[in-house]
Formats: C-alpha cells, sequence, structure tokens
C-alpha cells in the first residue's frame, strides 16, 4: 500500500492518521498543528479529555478530522484500549510521534532515587514499548508506516550526574533501534531526531550565547518529524538524526 494520497505534490501527511503521545505538551502541540495543517487526522493521546480537546482546536483541526485516545500508556492494557479507539474511528494508525516526555533533576548514582529511576523507565522506556506494540503490527500488515520518537545527547555523552535520564532514554533509544532492524523491508520505518535541550521559549535567538547555541526549537523537531514521516523519508531507518547545529 502507497502512503501517498493525493498525487504528487501533497502534503506530506494528507489523509494519513497521526497518533501524537505527549499530545498536549510544547512540542506535542506544535506537532499537532503542522500534521493538522498538511491535512493528517490526529489521534491526540493523553489522560485528559479536556486538554486534548484544546490541543485539537489550538491546531484547528475539525471534530471530524481528530480522536482522543485515552489511557495512560504506561499500562499495557491501557494502551490498547486507547489504540483501539482510534482504529475503530480511523480503521489504521499511520503515523506514531511518541512525544512522551519526562525529566527528573540528576543526582550522582550512588544517591539516585530507586522509585524515580522506576517512573523514568515507566515514562521512557514501557510507554514506547506499549505503544510500538500495540501499533507496528497493523502498519506492518498494512506495508507502510512511521515510528518516531525524540531522545536526548545525554545517551552519547553519559554526563555525571545523569544517571536516571542517560539510563531511562538510552534504554528507550535501543529497543527503537533494535525495532529498526526488525521493520527492515516492511514499509514502516523507525527513526530518532536527538536534541539537548527543546527551547520552547526560542532562548536561543533572544539570549544566544554558548550554552544556547545547541539548542533546538519545537518547530526545528517537527519538521524534521514532517519529513521523517514523509514517502520521501521511505529509505531513512534506524537513524538518530542530531539536530543540534554542531559539526
Amino acid at each position: 500500500m502507497s502512503g501517498a494520497v493525493g498525487g504528487p505534490g501533497a502534503s506530506p501527511s494528507v489523509h494519513r492518521v497521526v497518533l501524537i503521545t505527549g499530545a498536549t505538551g510544547a512540542l506535542g502541540r506544535v506537532a499537532a498543528r503542522a500534521f493538522a495543517a498538511d491535512g493528517a487526522r490526529l489521534a491526540l493521546a493523553g489522560t485528559d479529555h479536556g486538554r486534548l480537546a484544546e490541543v485539537a482546536a489550538e491546531a484547528g483541526v475539525p471534530d471530524d478530522r481528530w480522536v482522543a485516545a485515552i489511557g495512560d500508556l504506561r499500562d499495557a492494557a491501557a494502551t490498547r484500549a486507547a489504540i483501539d479507539t482510534v482504529t475503530e474511528r480511523f480503521a489504521r494508525i499511520d503515523v506514531l510521534l511518541h512525544l512522551v516526555g519526562g525529566f527528573v533533576p540528576g543526582v550522582p548514582i550512588l544517591e539516585l532515587d530507586e522509585d524515580r529511576l522506576r517512573s523514568m523507565l515507566d515514562q521512557h522506556l514501557w510507554t514506547t514499548l506499549h505503544a510500538v506494540r500495540a501499533v507496528v503490527p497493523g502498519m506492518v500488515e498494512r506495508g507502510w508506516g512511521r515510528i518516531l520518537a525524540v531522545t536526548s545527547f545525554t545517551t552519547a555523552t553519559t554526563p555525571a550526574r545523569a544517571g536516571i535520564y542517560a539510563t531511562t532514554k538510552g534504554a528507550q533509544e535501543t529497543l527503537l533501534k533494535v525495532l529498526a532492524k526488525e521493520c527492515a523491508g516492511t514499509g514502516v520505518t523507525v527513526n530518532l531526531v536527538a536534541v539537548r535541550a527543546i527551547d520552547t521559549e526560542h532562548v536561543r535567538d533572544t539570549e544566544p550565547n554558548p550554552k544556547t547555541a545547541g539548542w533546538t526549537t519545537p518547530e526545528e523537531i517537527v519538521a524534521t518529524l514532517r519529513f521523517l514521516a514523509s514517502d520521501a523519508a521511505g529509505r531513512i531507518n534506524g537513524a538518530r538524526i542530531p539536530l543540534d547545529g554542531q559539526a
């Protein structure tokens, strides 16, 4: 099945069904606006219907082109129920933008809080596993799909006092890299973009300095995700694309 609908020149997501997890966050809201403008049908995942409705309204997406996927993605059964809501409405999911985030202050390894570690594993690893298990089989069956997530430079630089965040994001990243290999040749691709910090306030532009030079705006991240979600990116699989502007 071709992922393109609308012929040459069509926007990269026209008529596709795009599931956005973490939809009520700053990055999720920018993604919702961009993919809605492309003509995609949106499945907005979260636990609060009212907040998801606000995101849909901000994105200007008509009621018949979006659905709330309500559920706690840390739970496998709740994730499946949320995905079933989407497929009952739109019959399929073409793109998963897994934008669930979370951060805890850094502490030395010998002092880390095990409950915080478990919480971040739930947020980064288990939500990812539950989401891909729910959507990838249908994508493979149809022969087209995109799995996209945002990762961190801490998985590579492993700075001191970043044990919880680097470990849990690293687990997510490894899971998706393995999934990319397992999906090779199916028409489903799995890719990551890596950022140092998400510059929601555009501080990099208003207060330029060495610290902010490597920060990335939500709009820049979403522009990359839009390309990776397109047919033109069909040969990109298993990539980890750095978006810090550094050589």
